[in-house]
């Protein structure tokens, strides 16, 4: 689904969704090589949400560390706002990382002394002034919190 700038909080709720998702998508293909540079991270995040990403990749990359498998997700829309034709959505997820795990780049060993579980999130999605919907913020909690 290609975002737009579609009116009506259903149609929001859908690219929002689809947005964050999509940041999720990137991420795990990113944190398979701790490509903190991918261009594709800012398809579906901008702002403070990119920022967050693309430290955490370049961290794990310093570290020697990159992410294998891919987290599960489930979101839910807690809000939009303006009610008529949004602009902003908030989601909420209780997403599970018990198969998106760290490991050492150089033996391939399991470098997380966590074994990962869910975890909750919590994202703000904005459509920019071309339409396209992005995730501007994201919280993600401690394993456990959902």
């Amino acid at each position: 689904m290609t975002p737009s700038a579609s009116t009506g909080s259903g149609s929001a709720r859908s690219l929002a969704t689809a947005a964050y998702l999509g940041m999720w998508r990137d991420m795990t293909r990113a944190a398979a090589t701790s490509d903190w540079e991918l261009p594709a991270l800012a398809h579906h995040a901008t702002g403070e949400a990119l920022s967050t990403i693309s430290r955490g990749l370049y961290a794990d990359h310093l570290n020697g560390l990159v992410t294998k498998g891919k987290p599960k997700e489930s979101p839910m829309v807690t809000s939009v706002d303006p009610v008529g034709v949004p602009t902003t959505v908030m989601i909420a997820d209780c997403g599970d990382s018990s198969h998106w795990l760290k490991y050492r780049k150089s033996t391939g060993k399991l470098a997380d002394n966590d074994p990962g579980g869910r975890q909750a999130i919590t994202a703000e999605v904005k459509r920019g002034s071309d339409g396209t919907w992005r995730v501007t913020r994201f919280a993600v909690e401690g394993v456990g919190t959902c």
